[in-house]
């Protein structure tokens, strides 16, 4: 399965590459610094150019380091989307640390952010998957209970979520998952 309904609103699964993608926002799975790193945040950082990068150093001499589970949001630079929310997403550590919190938290907040922003379409990588050493299966049962959730109780202004999965792997991991909650009646 590639896509669910919640409602009025969707879920729908892509593989692809994120910065290409056409949304209000893209969510980036940042590091506490904000600064651009390895992975999803690096690529966003390098195709969306100066502006993203000079808005987050503004946050964090503001905030100090975005930890676990929180968002912020910025400009799109030169991304076809307008907005990039950041999030941090959990370091991995076996399932007993409170990962699980963690990541649901982080998708929540990226989308309490475009709440607050009145955006539509959001467009999610698979947050702590990477570098971070998230078991893929594990993390896309999160993220997708947290956003069907989320969507069905407080969206208001958001009406499509998209899951941008950049590997056949993870893709299928994420459309297995999305299976499995149609079949509950999730």
């Amino acid at each position: 399965m590639e896509s669910i309904a919640i409602g009025s609103r969707s879920i729908r699964l892509v593989q692809g590459d994120i910065t290409r993608v056409h949304a209000d926002a893209i969510v980036n799975a940042a590091n506490s610094g904000l600064l651009g790193g390895g992975g999803v945040d690096g690529a966003i950082h390098r195709a969306g150019g100066g502006a993203i990068l000079e808005e987050c150093r503004a946050i964090v001499a503001q905030i100090g380091s975005l930890p676990p589970g929180e968002a912020v949001i910025t400009c799109g630079g030169r991304l076809s989307a307008r907005h990039v929310i950041h999030t941090v997403g959990p370091v991995w550590h076996g399932g007993r640390a409170g990962e699980d919190a963690m990541l649901a938290s982080a998708y929540r907040e990226s989308l309490r952010v475009a709440e607050a922003h009145e955006l539509a379409t959001i467009a999610f990588p698979s947050i702590s998957t990477g570098a971070f050493g998230y078991p893929v299966r594990e993390a896309a049962r999160v993220a997708l209970d947290a956003v069907a959730v989320f969507l069905g109780t407080e969206a208001r202004s958001v009406r499509e979520v998209t899951f941008v999965l950049y590997d056949r792997h993870t893709f299928g991991t994420y459309a297995d998952a999305l299976d499995e909650m149609a079949a509950s009646g999730a």
